[in-house]
């Protein structure tokens, strides 16, 4: 079973969307398909990890890339968990079959 999250749309949000353990907040009332599947696979790395320690990863990630000398958005589009949610957010059947920890794989 896949966890979608509960939907809050936040009109003053400085993204698109985010994703915060249970939540999906969007700056949209009705958001694209592709976005929501994008956080929800942010949603199932948060589960596997638990939150804190996601974020602490999420952070740590983008400073070493971003101190690598990649720009800011160089840097956050670098992170592994992007990496995986961009490749997949098309695909609405990805989380039913995606491994463990596979954010992994794009470190």
């Amino acid at each position: 079973m896949v966890f979608k999250g509960i939907i809050i749309r936040v009109s003053f949000l400085w993204v698109e969307g985010m994703a915060l353990f249970p939540f999906v907040l969007t700056k949209h009332k009705k958001p694209s398909r592709q976005l929501l599947n994008h956080e929800i696979i942010h949603l199932q790395q948060q589960l596997e990890m638990g939150f804190i320690f996601f974020y602490l990863w999420y952070i740590t990630e983008y400073l070493i890339r971003y101190f690598a000398g990649r720009t800011s958005y160089g840097a956050y589009r670098a992170i592994s968990f992007e990496r995986e949610a961009f490749q997949h957010e098309a695909d609405p059947t990805y989380l039913l079959h995606r491994p463990f920890w596979a954010f992994l794989r794009y470190i």
